[in-house]
């Protein structure tokens, strides 16, 4: 069965799209931990991200810092923290949040944004990206 990541890939199930390239997609997460929650992911679903091919493994993590370059002009902040936990959801994904204090990397706690703020914030992060 296709992870979620898989199905939003196939355009299944919706999401605040920030960033996409021929092999990754960026999007927020829906039940972020801070405001500006990025997950970014390979369109290919692999499991553990040390099986990812190294190819795609450079290229996620190239991609990532694109994003987390946009990321950190729309949400200020000291950093843009990394996280890949790979528990949730067996599809390799980044957690790209910004940091202002050590508790804000915290998956125990999460914030609720409106639906039209996400989509502000997605659309406002996608028009930061440099490519």
């Amino acid at each position: 069965m296709a992870s979620i990541f898989s199905r939003i890939v196939a355009g299944e199930i919706p999401c605040y799209k920030v960033y996409e390239t021929d092999n990754c997609l960026a999007f927020l997460d829906v039940n972020p931990v801070v405001k500006g929650h990025v997950l970014c992911i390979p369109k290919k679903e692999v499991d553990y991200i040390f099986d990812l091919d190294d190819e795609l493994f450079v290229e996620l993590h190239r991609f990532s810092r694109t994003v987390a370059k946009a990321l950190k002009k729309v949400c200020p902040c000291i950093k843009v923290g990394v996280a890949v936990v790979g528990i949730d959801v067996p599809h390799t994904h980044i957690h790209l949040m910004p940091l202002n204090k050590p508790g804000d990397l915290n998956f125990s706690h999460h914030i609720k944004m409106a639906p039209e703020e996400m989509a502000s914030l997605a659309a406002e992060i996608s028009a930061a990206i440099e490519c």
